[in-house]
């Protein structure tokens, strides 16, 4: 297989289009022949990190890149940062705010997730810069 790239634009605090990058995601993955498991755990991962960047960044980018073996997302994001990332990685932890949780966000399952459904992951954060998470999800 040609090693495929993809990249989307995530708008900061647009819940209308929250989701539209993990669903094309999931339409090209799908398209090129990739199991349906596999499909579903990358779509996972990366809807939950866009969740994510909407809901506590303004915004940032995802990057996808598969290979024959593996999908890695990036997702970059302009937001406040992580204070502590261990915290930010126990169930149910969420800084949203109410009327965030009141939209049906925030539950405090996004990284948790993203853990969860990915065979590697890694997070840098830094305050008042923004937080990068990359995600393996291998097949």
């Amino acid at each position: 297989m040609e090693p495929v790239s993809l990249h989307y634009d995530i708008d900061g605090d647009d819940f209308a289009s929250a989701g539209m990058a993990s669903s094309d995601m999931k339409r090209v993955l799908k398209r090129i022949g990739i199991d349906s498991e596999t499909v579903r755990r990358a779509s996972i991962c990366m809807y939950e990190g866009e969740i994510n960047m909407v809901i506590h960044a303004s915004g940032g980018v995802a990057d996808v890149l598969l290979d024959e073996h593996s999908i890695t997302i990036i997702l970059k994001d302009r937001g406040p940062g992580i204070p502590d990332i261990a915290k930010s990685m126990q169930e149910g932890f969420s800084t949203a705010t109410e009327s965030v949780r009141d939209l049906g966000f925030g539950a405090g399952m996004g990284l948790p997730n993203m853990k969860r459904y990915a065979d590697e992951i890694s997070l840098e954060s830094e305050l008042s810069v923004g937080t990068t998470v990359t995600m393996v999800i291998n097949y």
